[in-house]
């Protein structure tokens, strides 16, 4: 969603509203002027996040600095696609441990090849209402690979999904193409055998 696509305080016209608090907690389903009323209470802004869902979820924040952090993520996330090829694993919340366990080594052979990998959780349905469920399945993801990631883009709601962005940790692309035998090796072993078995079969002669 475009920065510019969002609704914010008046602008909602609605009249119930899915709440998430300034902190990330879900405060569940209530009237928007009382939302309104939260958000005013914090000098803070109601802000409509997923406008799709039924009722649309809302989120207290800072409106202007949300808008300039999404904007500077947007333009270093425009800059690093011509740079850094990004891969993609989606889940849904509660997603097996067995199914997210292939997505898991997917996303840790790309991070190793220097990759970087958007994990992205899809909600449906009456899903959206416990966005806490895929905050935590990616706050596990991201403490499963931190030994060869970091966070660049931390977990974010948007429209029916949820997602967070995971570089390569340095130096991690460069172990991993290290850590590859060369072909000249390889040859130059296989050269080094062939000749000691012609002087073999040269001494028996």
């Amino acid at each position: 969603m475009s920065t510019s696509n969002f609704r914010i305080n008046e602008e909602i016209k609605v009249k119930e509203v899915r709440l998430i608090g300034a902190g990330g907690e879900n405060v569940g389903l209530i009237t928007v002027q009382k939302a309104l009323e939260m958000a005013r209470e914090a000098e803070l802004d109601l802000v409509e996040v997923a406008p799709g869902a039924n009722p649309p979820v809302c989120r207290i924040m800072n409106y202007g600095k949300f808008l300039y952090e999404r904007t500077k993520k947007e333009r270093e996330a425009r800059k690093a696609q011509t740079k850094i090829e990004t891969k993609e694993i989606r889940l849904r919340p509660k997603t097996n441990e067995h199914h997210r366990g292939f997505k898991t080594r997917d996303a840790r052979r790309w991070l190793e090849e220097g990759m970087k990998v958007k994990v992205t959780v899809r909600f449906r349905g009456r899903e959206i209402t416990y966005p806490e469920i895929a905050l935590e399945d990616l706050k596990e993801i991201a403490e499963e690979l931190s030994d060869v990631a970091t966070v660049e883009q931390k977990p974010d709601l948007e429209g029916r999904n949820m997602f967070m962005l995971l570089s390569p940790t340095k130096g991690v692309g460069k172990k991993a193409k290290a850590s590859s035998p060369k072909p000249s090796k390889i040859k130059e072993k296989v050269t080094q055998t062939e000749n000691v078995t012609e002087d073999l079969e040269d001494t028996e002669e």
